[in-house]
């Protein structure tokens, strides 16, 4: 059932069904969570279950404010503080030692907790309003709200054709942001980005004077954390990346048997194939952040059976939509 977010009478429904540990469809920013309560244990199971995700697989804590992470972390590094300062409310995920027995169940038995509070006035409201629940909730527990690995949900409509009516969705528009959140570990001493996002190594190098590593540089191995499996957001087709002129060779090369295929392309291509969709990507990487999941989707939809995409920009500011794509591609 699909509710409209911006009704307080939404938001109030929507906390009462965490607080009983119910599962809910929450909009962020960045895509839409499959949310429970932190501490409730088997409401935190559900999510695993009703996803099909690896139980060893993390979750991220979504907070209404900083002041909750003392609840779920031991400390808070300098830099970290930082990064809280510069980008909460925000699409960031910090992964900080966890405290003893908190939200164990989302932790994939790790000792230590992923943590982020989302700038969307829907899931603040909703954040906010469980807090105010006696007992309170104080962390919602929201993986995307998809079947685990596949293309994560921008829309109230995605996250109702994924999971059906029996699910309380609130809708809270299409996500401004488009993909998830940008993940940084702070247990290691120095900035580690696990996960690329809208928020980049050089916003993170400019808030806190350190240019964040790569969990290839480091030695140890880093926590596990959400989407960072190396086959991730994949659509029902197949999905090949390429530079503009191995695509356009390619779209040269096609028979009149080809099938239903969909490009999605930066530069200026051709093809008279039957069958052949063309789509352009935008210009620029947030917009094309954005509407990424929505258009793989779209894809879908159209019975594509290959999705054939021209590799992003090799840039910071690509970073995250060229992480997804890979891990889409990885998949087939």
């Amino acid at each position: 059932m699909i509710l409209d977010g911006t009704l307080d009478a939404s938001v109030q429904a929507a906390a009462a069904a965490l607080q009983r540990g119910e599962l809910l469809g929450l909009p962020t920013e960045t895509v839409y969570g499959l949310a429970a309560d932190s501490d409730n244990d088997a409401a935190v199971a559900q999510i695993f279950t009703a996803k099909g995700r690896p139980a060893n697989h993390p979750l991220i804590v979504h907070v209404a404010d900083s002041a909750a992470i003392t609840r779920y972390a031991k400390e808070v590094p300098v830099f970290a503080q930082q990064l809280i300062d510069a980008f909460w409310p925000g699409p960031l995920t910090l992964i900080l030692q966890r405290l003893p027995g908190a939200a164990k169940a989302s932790t994939g038995g790790q000792d230590s907790v992923g943590l982020r509070c989302p700038s969307h006035p829907v899931a603040h409201a909703v954040l906010a309003a469980c807090q105010q629940l006696n007992p309170p909730v104080w962390g919602v527990s929201a993986p995307s709200a998809n079947k685990f690995g596949r293309v994560s949900p921008t829309t109230a409509d995605h996250v109702a054709t994924e999971f059906g009516d029996a699910l309380l969705v609130l809708d809270g528009g299409a996500c401004e942001v488009g993909i998830e959140s940008t993940i940084v570990d702070c247990t290691r001493g120095v900035p580690v980005l696990l996960r690329p996002g809208a928020i980049t190594r050089d916003d993170i190098e400019r808030a806190c004077g350190q240019r964040p590593l790569s969990k290839e540089e480091l030695t140890a191995d880093t926590p596990r954390a959400s989407g960072t499996l190396l086959a991730h957001y994949a659509p029902n087709a197949k999905v090949r990346l390429m530079d503009a002129a191995k695509l356009q060779q390619a779209l040269d090369g096609l028979g009149p048997e080809a099938g239903q295929l969909c490009v999605y392309h930066r530069s200026a291509l051709r093809s008279t194939a039957p069958g052949v969709t063309l789509h352009a990507m935008p210009r620029q990487a947030l917009a094309a952040a954005q509407e990424l999941f929505g258009t793989l989707r779209d894809f879908d939809a159209l019975g594509a059976q290959f999705i054939w995409i021209e590799t992003p920009p090799d840039s910071a500011d690509w970073e995250g939509v060229r992480d997804r794509l890979q891990r889409a591609a990885a998949a087939g």
